[in-house]
């Protein structure tokens, strides 16, 4: 029989529902000539373009009108040459946590979440702390029509500066008014800004008014508000983010044309809820091969998971250790930049370009993984005479020997026994078909696919030859 995948990663509640991990590849559907309706392309790998003086990338941005980018690492603000070089600018008053940065075309702004803010020149590049009074922190900065925007800590209000300058005036203040909860976030998205509060969220306008610029839009209101301020992420008309209702659960949602829509399947949800925390969940939005993917991280969960806008699935990013265990994706930031996609790593100071084209993570591998569907014969009892995985191989050097390993469970996917390993082919070696025979019995079968190699490799799907008993 052909065993198709056309499901990102899916973990029920219980395993007899469903146990389909996929990690490090995304879907993508097949042409009508082929014999799957999907394929599996292994995840963008990582190519370190530099590496920082210091360590723990904190955010990414890039000058809209002049493309020149600017990070910080550490508590150091930095300037990045094409050449990848940096030029310290300055320090923060924190050294670890997400940072949110916007311009003005004059002025880089950037928050941390404190009381403070800093600011660059764009001109001269020279980097000074806020000091003016009215200027009260921010979890989150945008920029809309001339003017900063920027959430007030702890309280309903968000302010903006005047128009096209980082100065600010006590009296422009608003609030979201639609319901009492706090504002925890906000996102500025097709010419409007997004109030993300605890348990509810509202879309703000430009109405020109004279006092106060802007206004809430008429019968707008939605009743989800956000768990994590850094969650939020946009791309295009999208704003997608960590969401809590007033029903309590946490579920990510996506909003365009005035409504959130759930993205978050109740599997995604109930990994979610075994976290300890999630309210530290960092968001990003980038394409590459014409998929926009949005990716969020759960720092104190070690967990990365990536919404995959063509094929609306999900499947996880992992970066693995020296002992091969999973654990959150390396990029702490990603931005496009340069002709490329720009990340920052969490850990250190390096710097990397996201590549399709790249099959490891600056020479550490990546371990690409997928679990099939479970089969069953009506119950019966089944002999697995043969699996036959169809995947891309034959693009191995001389000298090296990735191979594919597959493992099954016969307990409906609570465990599963040793991995059997098998030769992904040479260069030129097209033809090598990963075979294994002689699979033994079981009523329910869960098999595991994964492999690792610096090569490029897809798959397809897999053929299994099944005998079914009588009983």
């Amino acid at each position: 029989m052909r065993v198709d995948l056309v499901n990102g990663a899916y973990v029920g509640r219980s395993i007899i529902a469903n146990d389909q991990r996929c990690v490090n590849l995304f879907l993508e559907e097949s042409p009508g000539d082929s014999p799957f309706p999907t394929v599996h392309y292994p995840a963008p790998g990582l190519v370190r373009v530099a590496t920082a003086p210091t360590q723990g990338w904190r955010g990414l941005y890039a000058v809209r009108s002049t493309g020149d980018l600017y990070g910080v690492c550490g508590a150091t603000v930095y300037f990045i040459g094409m050449d990848w070089s940096f030029t310290a600018l300055g320090t923060l008053g924190t050294g670890s946590s997400p940072v949110s940065m916007t311009d003005n075309a004059y002025t880089v702004l950037i928050v941390d979440g404190t009381a403070s803010g800093y600011q660059i020149d764009i001109p001269t590049k020279a980097f000074s702390r806020i000091t003016d009074p009215n200027f009260y922190g921010a979890n989150r900065v945008g920029c809309l029509d001339t003017y900063f925007v920027a959430n007030r800590p702890g309280t309903q209000n968000y302010y903006i500066s005047l128009t096209n300058q980082a100065a600010w005036d006590a009296l422009d203040v608003a609030a979201k008014t639609g319901s009492p909860d706090k504002l925890v976030s906000l996102a500025v998205m097709h010419n409007e800004i997004w109030l993300l509060g605890q348990i509810s969220s509202e879309v703000h306008y430009n109405s020109g008014a004279a006092d106060f610029t802007f206004a809430r839009m008429p019968g707008v209101f939605i009743n989800h508000g956000c768990m994590a301020p850094q969650s939020v992420a946009t791309y295009d008309q999208s704003v997608y983010w960590l969401s809590k209702s007033p029903e309590g659960e946490a579920i990510i949602m996506r909003g365009n044309n005035y409504t959130a829509t759930r993205i978050s399947t109740h599997a995604i949800e109930a990994e979610m809820g075994k976290y300890g925390l999630i309210s530290d969940a960092i968001g990003s939005c980038f394409q590459v091969g014409g998929h926009t993917f949005y990716q969020l991280t759960f720092p104190s969960a070690d967990v990365t998971w990536v919404f995959d806008e063509a094929t609306k699935l999900f499947h996880q990013r992992a970066s693995i250790d020296e002992d091969g265990a999973f654990h959150r994706h390396r990029a702490a930031c990603i931005i496009s930049a340069y002709g490329g996609i720009v990340c920052g790593d969490y850990a250190d100071g390096r710097l990397y370009r996201m590549s399709l084209d790249a099959y490891d993570e600056d020479g550490s591998p990546i371990v690409y993984l997928r679990t099939f569907p479970h089969m069953i014969e009506d119950g019966r009892r089944c002999t697995y005479q043969r699996f036959v995985a169809d995947m891309e191989v034959g693009n191995a050097p001389a000298g090296d020997a990735p191979q594919a390993s597959l493992r099954w469970s016969d307990d409906r996917g609570a465990s599963f026994g040793d991995a059997v390993m098998m030769p992904l082919g040479k260069t030129g070696e097209y033809l090598t078909s990963l075979q294994w025979w002689g699979l033994g019995m079981a009523r329910d079968r869960v098999f595991e696919l994964s492999w690792s190699a610096p090569v490029k490799t897809a798959l397809n799907g897999a053929f299994v030859d099944v005998l079914p008993h009588a009983t």
